[in-house]
């Protein structure tokens, strides 16, 4: 009898169990796993198109600088770090300044890569004469509804090659710091921004002294690069004379082809700014930057402008490397040209006949090497 309840009470139990709530962790867990492996292969896939996407930017960015190298051969011989310190100033944002004695193709150089890129192009030769209305503008009286409206000057372009420009006075340079910085014209209480883009590439003589300007170190400050252009190597003025030697006539640089639109800049510029940068390598900048503040042979450091001039110059130049990554060596190279015009020595360090190139020099080494 005993066997027959047990038996009774086992089926019941069985009946009952179809009407109780079922267990549902194993089929929450395969659901879980399932729905994991889908986020997981998402990612994956979405990383793999990032990374494909990026590599693919780069490459393009590495042919269209390829392409500019080109049409600057045409008419510039060697040069070749200059070349790649102007690309990199350009996709940096950053105005340049060229400093060389007469005759190593500054103003040439200047030109043709104003030509390679489909932008405006003004050219503003700077003299002692010059006034600051010389060159962003003035207002002139309408006669006819007897009225004033602001001319606008040679600033407002894309790329302003102004030519010897420690030629002016003080008074004409200072015109140039506001657009410099802000990118932009306060002219009689009305502000007239600058398009995009603008970049001032200015060029400057180091010997001569007769009627020449220091400019102020506020001016200097706001070019990202001085590039500094010595006499050609001796194959590489041969190679001059061999290309010029049945042609007199100046250059014809209407047969520059250009290269970038101004989309293309914008594009370059965003690619840079998703180069990555290793913390370590923000704490090399800064350790390089700080040393100049506290040098015995420098009496003015560099500011926290030139720090992130090496920041987003080093950016620039391993994008047209063709890397998506900064290395040691990437910053060491763009140092010195953003450093040398922003340092003023010591009368002692002058004395020995140092150069600012040789005390970042010297910084450099003595700095250990994030690796």
């Amino acid at each position: 009898m005993n066997d027959d309840l047990n038996t009774t009470e086992g089926q019941e139990e069985n009946d009952l169990s179809k009407y109780m709530p079922q267990d549902d962790t194993s089929s929450m867990q395969e659901n879980l796993d399932t729905s994991s492996n889908a986020n997981t292969s998402a990612a994956s896939a979405s990383s793999s198109y990032s990374f494909e996407r990026q590599n693919e930017d780069l490459v393009w960015v590495a042919s269209k600088v390829n392409n500019v190298r080109v049409e600057l051969g045409k008419f510039v011989i060697g040069q070749h770090e200059m070349v790649e310190l102007m690309l990199a100033g350009i996709f940096s944002n950053g105005h340049l300044l060229l400093e060389g004695v007469p005759g190593v193709a500054k103003t040439l150089s200047s030109k043709v890569m104003s030509r390679a890129l489909d932008v405006e192009f003004s050219r503003i030769q700077f003299t002692p004469d010059m006034m600051p209305s010389d060159v962003i503008g003035t207002s002139v009286f309408n006669m006819k509804d007897s009225s004033f409206y602001f001319k606008k000057g040679p600033i407002f372009s894309n790329i302003v090659l102004i030519d010897e420009i420690n030629r002016a006075p003080a008074k004409t340079q200072a015109a140039l710091f506001e657009v410099m910085e802000e990118r932009q014209i306060t002219y009689d209480g009305t502000l007239y921004p600058m398009t995009f883009p603008f970049l001032v590439v200015a060029t400057q003589n180091p010997i001569e002294q007769e009627g020449t300007y220091s400019l102020p170190e506020a001016q200097l400050d706001r070019f990202l690069f001085k590039i500094k252009l010595d006499y050609p190597e001796l194959h590489q003025e041969e190679e001059i004379l061999q290309r010029y030697k049945n042609n007199i006539k100046a250059p014809d640089l209407s047969t520059v082809k250009p290269v970038f639109t101004v989309s293309e800049i914008q594009k370059v510029q965003d690619i840079v700014e998703k180069v990555i940068i290793e913390d370590n390598l923000v704490k090399y900048i800064s350790s390089i930057t700080h040393k100049t503040r506290n040098h015995g042979k420098i009496y003015l450091g560099g500011s926290p402008r030139a720090s992130l001039s090496i920041l987003k110059s080093s950016k620039a130049i391993a994008a047209i490397r063709g890397r998506d990554f900064v290395t040691p060596e990437d910053i060491q190279f763009v140092a010195k040209p953003v450093l040398n015009h922003r340092l003023i020595l010591t009368p002692e360090a002058e004395m020995e006949g140092l150069t600012t190139e040789d005390v970042v020099n010297e910084i450099i080494q003595n700095i250990e090497v994030p690796r």
